[in-house]
């Protein structure tokens, strides 16, 4: 470890990785630190998205083999966890093999530190380890990319329950029959679908009235609806008080009544808090938010000019956060653009206009670009329109005649082929991957005229992103216009 940087990273998760390995290819000497080598890849490949992709993609080839009855195929058995966890190991490990400290070294030819970083000074970090002296080094600007922990669920008699949080789950290896879920985001669906699937009785808490609140309402309803069916009990606006012993949770009504459940594992996902408590942040002049967040500008920098904060880290922000890997890929971007850009007043905002995500239940919710919260709050004028695929032959072919797309547009003018995409949601099937087209469009600025345009194969599943126009142009087309076409006809 050299004594000075042209840039320190600290935390080799999304954000650290990405910002660390795109200094160090356009030429710059970039140091990168995390607590320890199994530690990189951070949340994402330890306790997020590679793990529960992973465990969702067997649950639910055990999920359709179990619907084969119809077609004369029979599936008996009970599912193996430990099979399931060590090939959700199998898969971590293929990923870690290019993100670990001698891969980092050897390849991208990165300076990697092991240990505990903490500022003792403005631009000056002490990294302690456990097989030697602190050492000291220094850099012309420095990136927090310290991830977030989950948060914890208070209740009397938590202490003396097995609970689970993203951390955890993924280290059991036997199926638990009854699976109690706090909280009602992406995570507990998730979760809570992959281990039904599994054979587990799930019942998923959650304080607010709805699952997925983030969502339109009418796509947390299909989805409950989805999920009812597929036997996870709901109890929705309640939450858990207290555990009168190691198996049994009193939950509470909004309206005060209560009532006890039995379980035998918890999972508890109810939000995440930034990770900055050993940072010694007051040595670098940085200064913390109300909620206990570093603060930050709309350029992701801290008050102090030579630190900056991304991925989750980056809860403090103006533009508030998202906790995905791919807002950390985002905030990467914005600030190598920066790092690179002479002086601030060309320096690029942190916007999340264009920001998209999905939850990888089945099916799949995929939301992008402006809601419609947000085009209110911004008197922007929208029309929405609707599409439910019972009119579209693939989902008829497979079976997902329930699915729907809901879009926000421009108002329609005299030209419909000239409106353009604002944002939407997709709840589908591999929505994820429907939902391509569409971001690009409103990133793009493509119109409906573009799609109109596009010749799809039959009958692939995108197809959907042209159908959906189709009754909106011909029901929209102004008099004087179908007037003129036969004219010139």
């Amino acid at each position: 470890m050299k004594t000075h940087y042209d840039l320190i990273a600290i935390g080799a998760g999304s954000a650290g990785l990405g910002v660390a390995i795109a200094m160090k290819r356009l030429g710059f000497d970039v140091l990168i630190i995390d607590r320890s080598d199994r530690r990189i890849g951070g949340d994402c490949l330890n306790d997020g998205c590679v793990p529960s992709k992973a465990l969702i993609h067997v649950s639910r080839m055990i999920h359709n083999a179990r619907r084969s009855g119809p077609f004369g195929w029979t599936m008996q058995g009970a599912t193996d966890l430990g099979a399931v966890m060590q090939y959700v190991r199998e898969r971590q490990d293929i990923i870690r093999t290019h993100e670990n400290a001698a891969y980092l070294r050897d390849t991208e030819g990165l300076d990697v530190a092991l240990g505990t970083a903490r500022f003792v000074g403005r631009q000056e970090i002490e990294v302690t380890s456990e097989d030697g002296p602190p050492v000291r080094t220094s850099a012309k600007n420095i990136v927090l990319c310290t991830g977030s922990k989950p948060q914890l669920l208070k209740a009397d008699g938590v202490e003396a329950v097995e609970v689970h949080t993203n951390e955890t789950i993924f280290s059991l290896d036997r199926l638990p029959n009854r699976l109690l879920i706090v909280g009602a985001g992406p995570i507990a669906m998730e979760m809570g679908q992959a281990f039904a699937r599994f054979g587990s009785q799930v019942t998923v808490v959650g304080q607010e009235d709805r699952i997925l609140s983030k969502e339109l309402p009418e796509v947390s309803a299909l989805l409950q609806q989805r999920l009812e069916v597929e036997g996870i009990t709901f109890r929705l606006g309640q939450q858990v008080t207290a555990f009168p012993d190691p198996h049994t949770a009193r939950i509470e009504s909004q309206n005060g009544t209560t009532e006890t459940l039995p379980f035998d594992a918890v999972l508890v996902a109810v939000g995440r808090t930034a990770s900055v408590r050993d940072l010694n942040l007051p040595a670098a002049g940085i200064e913390l938010n109300d909620k206990g967040q570093i603060k930050l500008n709309d350029f992701l920098q801290t008050t102090n000019p030579h630190v900056f904060a991304a991925g989750d880290a980056a809860a403090g922000a103006p533009a508030g956060t998202r906790y995905f890997s791919h807002a950390a890929e985002l905030h990467v971007s914005t600030l190598v653009t920066n790092l690179l850009t002479p002086g601030q007043v060309l320096d690029k905002k942190l916007s999340y206009d264009h920001f998209s995500w999905v939850t990888f239940t089945d099916p799949e919710v995929a939301t992008f670009g402006l809601q419609e919260d947000e085009l209110t709050k911004r008197n922007i004028r929208y029309e929405r329109v609707v599409y439910d695929f019972a009119e579209d032959d693939r989902a008829v072919i497979e079976a997902y005649e329930y699915a729907k797309m809901i879009l926000f547009t421009e108002p329609k003018g005299l030209n419909p082929f000239g409106t353009r995409l604002l944002g939407g949601t997709v709840i589908a099937p591999n929505a994820g991957e429907l939902a391509q087209e569409l971001i690009l469009a409103v990133q793009k600025k493509l119109t409906v005229g573009d799609f109109f345009n596009k010749i799809y194969p039959y009958p692939t599943a995108s197809r959907v992103n042209k159908s959906i126009w189709l009754d909106y142009v011909l029901d929209n087309l102004p008099g004087v216009v179908k007037r003129a076409v036969k004219w010139v006809y």
